[in-house]
């Protein structure tokens, strides 16, 4: 049993997680051994994301705390909460991918920009491809019209270098 000092800490450093972390994954892990559990625990660090059995009342302290409302119906049962603290998308992820394969983990709901989403959403991020492929993306087609642009340049310049060829084939034979 903690005593109330140690738990003022455990709601501190909640609050802490929850407004450092640029998303959060709530998990019911009931049913999963302490093998999967650590098969678990080791996909979710190498990601970077912290994943932590928390107490439901403490949690929902330091939620109200943090002005983040509608955590409280998720907040039944064995819970566990997935950290994203450098990537959002991370957590659900790796969640629903285990989940996949792992019957017994449940996906509770989510936290994306201070806000609860349902397991609906939680899915939806998951399926979102990967950041380094999004940035690739947006940057493919930030230059494509650059190539674009240099491509109509090249013609025009070499169009330019004709005209002035067939011009300097005309002054010599006039010559």
């Amino acid at each position: 049993m903690l005593n109330l000092e140690a738990k003022k800490k455990v709601v501190e450093e909640i609050k802490d997680r929850l407004r450092k972390s640029q998303g959060a994954i709530l998990t019911d892990y009931r049913g999963l051994n302490v093998a999967e559990v650590t098969e678990l625990r080791a996909k979710l660090r190498e990601a970077g994301v912290e994943f932590k059995v928390l107490k439901n009342t403490l949690t929902r302290i330091a939620a109200d705390e943090v002005g983040l409302e509608g955590l409280d119906p998720y907040l039944e049962g064995p819970t566990a909460i997935a950290f994203g603290i450098d990537d959002p998308v991370a957590p659900a992820k790796i969640l629903s991918e285990f989940a996949k394969t792992h019957k017994a983990l449940e996906i509770k709901a989510g936290i994306l920009e201070n806000r609860v989403i349902d397991v609906k959403a939680v899915k939806a991020l998951a399926d979102l491809p990967a950041k380094e492929v999004l940035v690739a993306k947006v940057l493919g087609a930030m230059q494509s019209p650059l190539y674009g642009f240099a491509g109509a340049l090249q013609g025009l310049l070499r169009n330019l270098v004709y005209v002035l060829d067939a011009v300097r084939e005309k002054k010599a034979a006039e010559a």
